[in-house]
């Protein structure tokens, strides 16, 4: 499969990605094209999660390349972001799909379990035989995580019992094990624990009428005396600082699939400003539209850099959570000005499913408040330039 940088990389970062890197990438671009983008709209509209796709979806490796113990081969972080960017131009609810099962909930596991832990969930999650899901977010507690966190987790013997309540918790109503991180009643810590689905006292509930991300499944959960054994403790998670190493990683995720939102509009922009035809020739040939474009290419560029480097710092292991923080904050608030301009480029079309910008537009809402809002970010970014901390 021959690679082909896309026309909205201006730049070529596509080009600092290895000829394995690269292979893969089109491989996840092909499968988007073809499998995705010919059926995503009807699942939007419908509110539904294409669920026949999830093991053809899985099968291009998507799930595995950030862990060692599943990964098909050694790869960069630069590559890891591309493939986020890739999902979310054609579709945000697929690469939010992803980022849940790949990025919070296998991540807690790399991150904070033990190597047992790894080396039976990993692969079982990478291959799509058990979806996860990760509940940190609570109906009272969002932004103020770290200290606001009600759900409560009690130690009886051998096993720990959850009582609480979260919120917009994506793949759960349909997740066979959701991470839950919950306060332990005796040393007042966060600490992290999988739980299956099925046990006692666990329900979930999808929310309903959402104006994005249409086909993630969001659910509230209720947790009324769910008894986890030791086991199945986070080994590794022993306070909220091991949380926040989960959310450094998957904050520089969404950063990328904002940037494939983007990416999409912009797109579906240009290919609309080629054959739709005012004042006898087309859009495309009219000043405005040639600025809007220029504009929105320029939000994309920028946007990637940051990502770039970003990545490149994780790598190197000098990625710290203010660089995340201002790539997503950054990225994401680009991203809404970008989703605009397309629109606007489409004029009353661009409010219609059928060019696809609408969905776009949609969808950045909610990545631009996930994973941290642009004012959380903002205040941890102040926290590294000032060295005082302005939180609430």
């Amino acid at each position: 499969m021959s690679f082909e940088p896309l026309a909205s990389d201006f730049y070529g970062f596509e080009t600092l990605l290895s000829e394995q890197e690269k292979d893969a990438l089109m491989r996840v671009r092909t499968y988007m094209e073809t499998s995705v983008r010919p059926v995503i709209n009807d699942f939007w509209e419908r509110a539904e999660f294409p669920h026949d796709l999830v093991a053809s979806f899985l099968g291009t490796d998507v799930a595995r390349y950030a862990f060692p113990e599943v990964a098909p081969f050694e790869n960069s972080a630069v590559f890891r972001g591309l493939v986020a960017m890739e999902m979310a131009r054609v579709d945000a609810s697929m690469a939010t799909f992803i980022g849940v099962q790949e990025g919070l909930a296998m991540g807690s596991i790399s991150v904070c379990g033990s190597q047992e832990q790894r080396d039976e969930w990993l692969p079982r999650m990478a291959s799509g035989e058990v979806i996860g899901a990760f509940g940190l977010t609570e109906p009272l507690s969002g932004s103020d995580s770290a200290r606001g966190l009600r759900t409560t987790a009690t130690r009886d013997g051998d096993s720990w019992v959850l009582n609480g309540a979260k919120r917009w918790i994506g793949n759960a109503t349909f997740s066979d094990i959701t991470i839950i991180w919950a306060k332990d009643t005796e040393d007042g810590q966060v600490k992290g624990f999988l739980v299956s689905t099925d046990s006692p006292g666990y329900s979930a509930t999808k929310i309903e009428r959402k104006i994005a991300l249409r086909p993630v499944q969001n659910a509230d959960i209720t947790l009324e005396n769910v008894v986890v054994p030791e086991s199945m403790r986070l080994a590794n998670a022993n306070s909220f600082r091991d949380t926040a190493k989960v959310l450094r990683l998957t904050r520089a995720a969404v950063a990328w699939s904002s940037v494939g939102v983007s990416v999409g509009a912009y797109e579906a922009a240009v290919n609309y400003a080629k054959e739709r035809e005012q004042f006898g020739k087309p859009i495309a040939e009219h000043q405005l539209i040639q600025d809007l474009l220029a504009k929105c290419l320029g939000n994309i560029t920028a946007s990637m850099a940051m990502c770039v480097r970003v990545s490149q710092m994780l790598d190197e292991g000098t990625q710290r959570d203010e660089h995340s923080a201002l790539a997503k904050g950054f990225c994401t608030a680009k991203m809404r000005e970008t989703v605009g301009w397309a629109r606007e480029a489409m004029g009353g079309n661009g409010i219609v499913l059928d060019y696809e910008a609408a969905r776009f537009f949609a969808d950045a809402e909610a990545l631009y408040s996930y994973e941290g809002t642009r004012e959380m970010n903002s205040l941890i970014v102040g926290r590294a330039i000032t060295g005082k901390a302005a939180f609430v």
